[in-house]
C-alpha cells in the first residue's frame, strides 16, 4: 500500500502522537458499492477531483460546511505543509500558516458556515503541536486544558469544536468536545488507549476512534445528550474511522481490512454501511458530509500522491 506520511524535519515526535497520526494522517468515478442488508438503494456520484495549485503537492481535503466550502490542507515536494480553503466556486485560498508555526506544519480541518476555521500547528521552540483558529484573517492559538499537545478537528456553525489532546499527566490521548466554551473530555470505553474526536455537527454530535488494549481501532458516537455510542465497526474490519458526521446523522470515514488497504465508508445509523473506493485508487476516505449529502473526501494514486475530490451522495 503507497501511504504518505507527513513528516515535518528535525522534529522529535512522541511514540503517542506518531500512532494518532498514523489514523488521522494516513494516506488515501465510481465503483461498485457494498450494501448491507436493510439498505435502500444509494448512489454515490464524484463531481470533482482537485489538487491544491503546485506540482508534486498532496491534496487533504477535511472539513465541508452546508455551503460546499471545503477546509484542508496540503503537503508539498519538500513535506511543508500547509492550510486550504477552497470556496464552492472552485477558488482556494492562499496558503494557511499560523503565525506561530515555525516547524513547516499548519494544517486545516473544519470550516463552519462563516467561513471560520479550525486546526494545528507545529512550534519548534516547545516541540509541540497547538490548536488554532482562525476568523477572517485572524488568528487565535487553543490549547486543551492540562494537554501537552492539542489538534483541533470538527468545528459547527455555533463554534462548538472537538479534537484531541495529550493529557499532561498520564500521557494518553484524549478526545475533547467544548461546546458553548466548556472543553472536557469524551467518556470512552474502559480500557481505551487512546481517544481522538473527528467530527461534529450543528445538533453537537461528535464523532471519533478510541484505541482498545489490544491495539485495535474503533470509531464512536457522542449524542447530542453526552451518551457515547460504542463501537462502530465496519463489518469484518481491523479498524474503523470515522471522520465527519453531517446534520441528518449520516457518518462518514474509513476503515481497512488485514490487508491494511484504505477504503470509504457511509454509515446511516444503526447498521446500513456501504463501502466505497475511487477508481484506481491505493486507499480512499471520505472526510466530512454536509446537510446537502456532499461529500469531501480523497484517494491516493499508485504513485504515492493524494487528491482531493467531491462526492454526492443520493
Amino acid at each position: 500500500m503507497a501511504c504518505l506520511f507527513l513528516a515535518v524535519s528535525s522534529l522529535k515526535l512522541t511514540q503517542v502522537m506518531k500512532k494518532v497520526s498514523r489514523f488521522l494522517v494516513a494516506c488515501f468515478a465510481l465503483t461498485a458499492l457494498t450494501l448491507f442488508a436493510g439498505s435502500p438503494p444509494i448512489t454515490i456520484t464524484v463531481t470533482t477531483t482537485f489538487d491544491y495549485p503546485g506540482t508534486g503537492n498532496s491534496t487533504f481535503p477535511y472539513g465541508i460546511n452546508n455551503s460546499g466550502d471545503i477546509a484542508g490542507y496540503y503537503v508539498d515536494t519538500n513535506l511543508i505543509t500547509r492550510g486550504f480553503t477552497r470556496l464552492h466556486t472552485g477558488v482556494f485560498s492562499n496558503p494557511i500558516v499560523e503565525p506561530n508555526d515555525t516547524g513547516g506544519f499548519t494544517r486545516a480541518f473544519g470550516i463552519n458556515r462563516s467561513r471560520n476555521i479550525d486546526g494545528d500547528f507545529f512550534n519548534v521552540a516547545d516541540n509541540t503541536y497547538h490548536g488554532y483558529f482562525r476568523t477572517g484573517h485572524s488568528y487565535t492559538q487553543f490549547d486543551f486544558p492540562a494537554s501537552e499537545s492539542t489538534d483541533l478537528f470538527g468545528l459547527n456553525d455555533a463554534g462548538d469544536f472537538c479534537g484531541a489532546g495529550l493529557d499532561s499527566v498520564s500521557g494518553i490521548v484524549q478526545a475533547y468536545v467544548s461546546i458553548g466554551g466548556t472543553s472536557s473530555i469524551i467518556s470512552l470505553p474502559a480500557g481505551a488507549t487512546l481517544g481522538s474526536a473527528h467530527g461534529m455537527n450543528n445538533s453537537d454530535e461528535v464523532v471519533g476512534i478510541y484505541e482498545d488494549s489490544a491495539g485495535n481501532f474503533h470509531g464512536f458516537l457522542r449524542d447530542t445528550n453526552g451518551t457515547v455510542i460504542s463501537p462502530i465497526d465496519y463489518p469484518g474490519a481491523v479498524s474503523t474511522t470515522p471522520q465527519g458526521i453531517s446534520d441528518r446523522g449520516i457518518i462518514v470515514g474509513r476503515y481497512n481490512n488485514a490487508d491494511l488497504v484504505l477504503h470509504a465508508f457511509i454509515l446511516k445509523l444503526p447498521h446500513t454501511f456501504i463501502s466505497y473506493d475511487y477508481p484506481g485508487a491505493t486507499a480512499t476516505s471520505f472526510n466530512d458530509i454536509n446537510i446537502r449529502n456532499t461529500i469531501a473526501a480523497r484517494y491516493t494514486d499508485t504513485g504515492g500522491v493524494a487528491h482531493g475530490f467531491i462526492a454526492q451522495l443520493q
